[in-house]
């Protein structure tokens, strides 16, 4: 079967036109601008996300010479809102980013239900997921039309359906983790309780067909992107993990069958719910990294990421600097939306490869923070990360985080995982896949424990800025 994976992202929409062997016959990206505010705020125009994804679709088709299509799937950025009017689907605010903290006194009034809300959706009460968004959004911009997540809105535009996956309901703070179901509980601590949800489906359903590529094709296969990659990683069994290093990075790790909740600072989630079965996953997030590397470039330490790996290749270490990458607050294991970020342990010996170094090793170091979060969670360490992002091309990046992490790093072979995986959950083939590159430990444990200590130490200091 020939299936169009739309992957809708933070910075951009790509398209994917994957063929009867499971692989990529096309791909087109149309980039997306997201406007960040000092007050928190990011947000991005919903019309402008709409367009990208016709876009992105189209060339990918004519790319691939027009082929009949047996599905459109669509994967999602997961956490940003936004309002509509539900009979013309025209937006009647504008798309509030997963970044976006302006949700933070919703939380802080909702303190005392953090830990039901944990209990009840195995999630941490933080602006960065839906709910507190959601409540902000109605009490400040609008309380017309409907409310709810980028991808039920795009949904109704391709196919009339007014539908989430269970993937992108599990980041809500409004699913029932054990029951797969909305808890009025939840819905009603955040004052949604008059809302219209949108209806729950499977990640490999049809939720109905559409026209916005050509002739009328099913739309199957709908899913959060991060689990989408989890999914084409083919990380299917417990304890198998995988991180994608985009805008942020995002380690999630397969929990098999039964919810979970974790005791290590992170999130459980729905993985995916197919006509296999249930499985869950536990997630663990970095808000800035590759628009950590952004922000390098905007203050004028490299002019492009391509710089970053002969800079680091100059030195041996970080000369002492360490790096928090807080530059959007701090996520698992803190859940400090208000941390900011820092540079540390700087002396006028610090040189600008030693400061590009310490960034790389942050990112690096607070992934490996996650990777053992897991491991606790589950009981037994971890014997391999899968990687994916445009940052895996960094093997500065992927060397540091093998070290640090103690684990083999197995770079997945195509930077488009998300797509791929969304096209599996609509009905193409999983084709078997070898890592492209595997990076080892070089480093002894008692070595990257201490290094990884002296960040935690950092980013704890950092809480209180």
């Amino acid at each position: 079967m020939t299936v169009l994976a739309i992957d809708q992202g933070t910075s951009g929409t790509k398209a994917a036109v994957i063929g009867e062997d499971g692989e990529m016959v096309a791909l087109a990206e149309v980039p997306i601008h997201v406007d960040a505010g000092a007050d928190g705020a990011v947000e991005t125009d919903p019309e402008a996300l709409w367009q990208s994804v016709l876009t992105a679709g189209r060339h990918a088709l004519t790319e691939a010479g027009d082929p009949t299509l047996d599905a459109v799937a669509v994967a999602n950025q997961g956490e940003t809102v936004l309002a509509w009017d539900p009979d013309t689907t025209e937006p009647l605010t504008p798309a509030i980013v997963w970044q976006d903290r302006r949700s933070q006194p919703v939380c802080d009034r909702l303190v005392d239900h953090a830990g039901r809300l944990v209990e009840i959706t195995g999630l941490e009460l933080d602006p960065y997921f839906v709910a507190p968004k959601l409540a902000w959004l109605r009490d400040k911009l609008t309380t017309e039309g409907v409310v709810g997540t980028t991808d039920t809105w795009l949904l109704q535009r391709l196919s009339g359906a007014f539908t989430t996956d269970v993937a992108t309901a599990s980041r809500t703070l409004l699913l029932d983790l054990d029951t797969v179901t909305w808890s009025e509980e939840a819905v009603g601590v955040f004052g949604l309780g008059t809302e219209r949800l949108a209806t729950l489906v499977a990640n490999d359903a049809t939720v109905g067909t559409t026209t916005a590529f050509g002739a009328e094709a099913p739309v199957r296969g709908t899913c959060v992107d991060q689990q989408a990659a989890l999914f084409a990683e083919d990380c299917r069994s417990p304890g198998e993990a995988k991180c994608t290093y985009g805008t942020g990075a995002f380690l999630l790790a397969n929990a098999g069958t039964s919810a979970r909740r974790s005791d290590a600072g992170l999130v459980a989630c729905v993985a995916w719910q197919t006509e296999a079965g249930l499985d869950y996953c536990l997630d663990g997030q970095v808000y800035t990294v590759g628009s950590a590397v952004s922000w390098l470039q905007q203050v004028g330490l490299i002019a492009e990421p391509a710089e970053m790996d002969p800079l680091v290749a100059g030195v041996t270490d970080t000369g002492g600097a360490t790096f928090v990458p807080g530059l959007a607050g701090l996520a698992a294991p803190f859940w400090a939306p208000e941390a900011k970020g820092a540079w540390v342990g700087l002396s006028l010996a610090t040189e600008r490869a030693h400061l590009v170094r310490a960034t790389l090793e942050g990112v690096a170091a607070a992934v490996a923070w996650l990777a053992r979060g897991v491991a606790d969670d589950l009981g037994s360490p971890l014997e391999r990360l899968r990687v994916d992002g445009g940052l895996t091309r960094s093997a500065a990046l992927m060397q540091l985080q093998a070290d640090l992490a103690q684990l083999p790093v197995e770079v997945y072979p195509s930077p488009h995982a998300t797509a791929l995986g969304v096209a599996q959950l609509g009905g193409a083939p999983s084709p078997a896949w070898n890592p492209v590159a595997v990076y080892e430990p070089e480093v002894a444990p008692d070595e990257a424990e201490a290094r990884l200590v002296r960040w935690r130490e950092a980013a704890e200091a950092t809480l209180a800025l």
